[in-house]
């Protein structure tokens, strides 16, 4: 029996053959030597990337192309810059921070400097050192907050009636703002933006329903610049301090080895079951990115592990890409920490973070229980089998390895359910946790080095975040300002005609189109505060409304023509990058259904439910995935004719709308399915025989 430690590539050598089918290998498509190959799969286990990764990442996420500073002094200065920086959310998060403007001000600054060490101007800029100019940056970037402190009094005094030096500072802050978000997070966020700028000023000529009295820079400038409601406002209090700690919690996590203990979960969990490598990329994507909460980097890192295992199994280059992309992107939607735009959810709606655990989980888990089965019917119709036990880790080895790591997991549930702290406090509680439970064996234990890495690592990974979110203060701080929000809302309730249907198919398209380009953090604020009120204003649950929104958001990530971890998933397996992302769409599509349940059944989101009657919605809601699952893949326990297919799908759609009647026809429909496809096969294996 291998130890959980061995790496199992060697049994996964492209060459020898582990299916009932025949795929050419992975040396052969890619052209790469098997003992490179070994060497790939090695090192993505352990969670670090080659340099074509890391290219592949810097291609397809903005966030990633950062600067590879040479000089020594700057690279040391830089690190415990880094290091300065997330031991003062750290203890401040322990101890309390300073008042809220100054706060915030100084967090964003801290993202700014950050920021413009880390990104250069351009491709073509120089990648390697701190250009003069962007010195220039960096000292105008804590001038800011220097002013906020040093005059705060007359700052919160002025807000309304701002003198010119409050207008220079909320210019510079403004145009600071946007140059970096469009550095980190490329054009389409700084245009939108730009497009709400003037909106704000000039609604005095804007057409119809969309004309309002209009402000000038002064009056616009200092609502980003000196109240809670811009730059400063709800997005940026939550990512200098919820999503701050929980990204620092996932680098904490990261170092201790985490990422390799997932993969040997999964691979012992699901290897060896028909198509095995697939099902392993559904759950140590999922896991992991229920943690880190990137969807693109997850596709590059888990991808490079679990790609190649699938390829070398018999799926295609898209498949195997698509399942990557649609395992990475439900990361966000899975508890407990759901990416960062869970927390700022939580703040919109007053609720604690607890509540969104609670009310997100069944959803998330109807998401992969959807890919689940079409990666299991897609195995099923091509013959393809798993991985034999004898070259995968058990799973008693791999607990008792690494099996503590998931004890800060645990921890932070339940700090977060049932002890009655704050979300802040608890995620402090659980990174200390972290770094003791894996001092507990040699194989997780870290260094002071690891954790210095972690710490320096935290802040680099929050910069984009904090940016995303100030620059989407402008925004908010526009729709705040102009009533933007209602006027959106009126409008697709308009468009829907009143009709639930027809306005939760505008929604869905709106928060598509806005999710497009933009990073998940802003596309989902920007939605919640355009779209949602659209949903709460036709009856459906607040927290419905924010899911949808949510769900909708996040989808642009896998969903043509702008779908980045569908096509970071294709530069890993070589696959065309359009079919990939199709084939994301088709895999993922129970998921696009998803939040079509959950606002006709709240039952699904555990509000206003019996515990029976919960039940109940959540078997019939599982039962029409399955049918979906069969009627896109066409396969069950043998091929499914195209009526039987279009009769399932209705079925589901059934199902999905609960009630006693359409669960009765639905469910019907199933045992017609089942009876129909037992007779089918078994004339087939009398025809075979």
């Amino acid at each position: 029996m291998p130890d959980a430690n061995k790496t199992h590539e060697d049994a996964l050598m492209p060459g020898k053959e582990h299916t009932g089918v025949a795929p050419q290998t992975a040396a052969r498509e890619t052209g790469a030597s098997e003992a490179d190959i070994a060497e790939a799969l090695a090192r993505a286990r352990d969670g670090s990337l080659s340099e074509e990764q890391q290219k592949l990442l810097k291609e397809w996420d903005k966030e990633s192309s950062t600067r590879t500073l040479r000089a020594p002094s700057m690279r040391t200065f830089f690190y415990l810059l880094c290091i300065a920086v997330t031991l003062y959310h750290f203890i401040t998060s322990f101890l309390g921070t300073p008042v809220v403007l100054k706060h915030r001000s100084l967090h964003v600054a801290m993202m700014l400097v950050l920021g413009f060490i880390m990104y250069p101007l351009s491709k073509k800029s120089n990648n390697h050192k701190v250009p003069w100019y962007d010195w220039i940056l960096i000292i105008l970037s804590a001038t800011v907050p220097l002013y906020v402190w040093c005059d705060y009094l007359g700052v919160v005094e002025r807000a309304g009636m701002p003198n010119t030096t409050d207008m220079i500072m909320a210019t510079i802050l403004v145009g600071l703002v946007l140059e970096a978000s469009r550095r980190m997070s490329g054009w389409a966020l700084p245009i939108l933006s730009l497009i709400f700028i003037v909106y704000g000023l000039f609604g005095r000529d804007m057409p119809g329903i969309f004309m309002h009295r209009g402000y000038n820079w002064l009056q616009l400038s200092n609502h980003f610049f000196a109240n809670t409601e811009g730059i400063y406002g709800t997005s940026v209090s939550v990512a200098a301090s919820y999503i701050f700690l929980f990204i620092l919690f996932g680098t904490v996590m990261s170092k201790s080895g985490m990422g390799a203990f997932f993969n040997d979960l999964a691979m012992a969990l699901a290897g060896h079951t028909k198509g095995g490598p697939a099902k392993v990329a559904v759950i140590s994507s999922g896991l992991l990115g229920s943690i880190n909460g990137s969807a693109v980097a997850n596709v590059v890192t888990t991808g490079a592990f679990t790609i190649p295992l699938m390829k070398k199994t018999g799926y295609s280059k898209e498949f195997a890409g698509a399942v990557e992309a649609t395992a990475s992107v439900g990361g966000q939607l899975l508890p407990p920490v759901m990416g960062a735009a869970a927390f700022i959810m939580a703040e919109i709606l007053g609720v604690d973070y607890s509540v969104i655990i609670i009310h997100a989980a069944i959803p998330a888990l109807l998401y992969y229980l959807g890919i689940i089965i079409q990666v299991q019917l897609r195995a099923g119709k091509t013959g393809l089998v798993g991985i034999p036990r004898d070259r995968l880790p058990r799973v008693r080895a791999v607990l008792k390895d690494k099996g503590h790591l998931l004890i800060p997991i645990f921890l932070l549930l339940y700090l977060l359910l049932f002890s009655g702290t704050t979300v802040v406090f608890s995620a402090v509680i659980t990174i200390v946790a972290t770094i003791l439970v894996a001092a507990c064996r040699k194989s997780t234990r870290m260094s002071f080095k690891d954790i210095c890495d972690a710490f320096a690592d935290g802040a680099k990974q929050t910069v984009s975040v904090a940016m995303a979110c100030a620059c989407v203060g402008i925004i908010i701080g526009v729709t705040s300002k102009t009533g933007f929000g209602l006027t959106m809302a009126n409008t697709i309730i308009t468009l829907g005609g009143k009709s639930l249907d027809f306005t939760l198919l505008f929604t869905m398209v709106t928060c598509m189109i806005l999710g497009m380009g933009v990073p998940s953090i802003p596309a989902y604020i920007i939605t919640a505060a355009i779209a949602a009120p659209a949903l709460a204003n036709l009856g459906i649950p607040h927290m419905a409304a924010h899911l949808f929104s949510f769900y909708y958001a996040m989808f642009a990530n896998i969903t043509p023509p702008v779908a980045l971890a569908a096509f970071a998933a294709a530069g890993i397996s070589g696959g065309n990058p359009m079919k990939t992302g199709w084939a994301a769409v088709k895999l993922a599509i129970a998921g696009f259904i998803v939040p079509f349940m959950f606002v006709y059944s709240p039952q699904l989101l555990l509000i206003d439910t019996t515990f029976f009657e919960g039940l109940r919605v959540v078997i019939g809601a599982c039962l029409g995935v399955f049918m979906i699952g069969v009627a896109c893949e066409g396969y069950f326990l043998t091929k499914v004719h195209v009526l039987l297919r279009i009769l399932s799908f209705g079925c589901a759609l059934l199902l999905i709308h609960s009630g006693l009647y359409s669960d009765l026809i639905g469910f019907a429909g199933l045992i017609f399915l089942v009876i129909f496809q037992k007779v089918a096969a078994s004339r087939t294996r009398s025809a075979m025989a």
